[in-house]
């Protein structure tokens, strides 16, 4: 890392809001307007996906369905992407931008320690805002960068949930359902 790049731990917010998957999108939503926020992770021991106002207005609201009745592990977008606190801004614009997400958990040992938002880095750097667009655009094609990333939610194979699930072919698996096409 080059000297003068900025972390993502110095632009995160720390504390972000967190919901049990069990939690009704209705107690969810008063809990984003009560806080002045557009997203809640949704955590168990580590963090599984994440609810936004977007999520609830496509998912409950369009589809009329009633909002104490749906449970966030139900309509959370999953798995959650995240980043590390000791990766670069530009990191974190690089992977918003190819996984068109506007947010990203900070995870530090598969503890969840913080969130980073375009609006944060956008008020440290706004140029890195700005060069977002063309980072998405080169990136948009480069599948290697995906099978790289780790993601947290449900293998595709066992269903097992896990914090360490990784792009196989296109679909998310865990270590043993890895190791298990290994031998096969």
């Amino acid at each position: 890392m080059s000297k003068g790049n900025v972390l993502v731990r110095e632009a995160m917010r720390v504390n972000p809001v967190t919901v049990k998957p069990k939690t009704s999108v209705e107690e969810v939503a008063i809990l984003m307007k009560e806080k002045g926020i557009g997203n809640c992770i949704v955590v168990s021991d580590k963090p599984l996906g994440i609810i936004t106002e977007s999520d609830i207005i496509k998912k409950v609201v369009a589809e009329n369905l009633k909002a104490s009745e749906v449970a966030v592990e139900n309509i959370m977008s999953s798995p959650i992407l995240i980043i590390d606190p000791y990766a670069s801004l530009e990191e974190a614009m690089k992977t918003m931008g190819k996984c068109n997400v506007r947010r990203l958990p900070v995870v530090e040992k598969g503890e969840l320690i913080g969130i980073i938002t375009n609006k944060d880095i956008s008020r440290i750097s706004p140029i890195l805002h700005e060069i977002s667009r063309e980072w998405y655009d080169i990136s948009k094609r480069d599948e290697a960068y995906m099978r790289r990333q780790v993601f947290s939610g449900k293998c595709e194979d066992c269903g097992t949930l896990s914090a360490n699930l990784k792009d196989v072919d296109g679909r998310l698996l865990c270590e043993d359902c890895i190791d298990a096409l290994e031998y096969e």
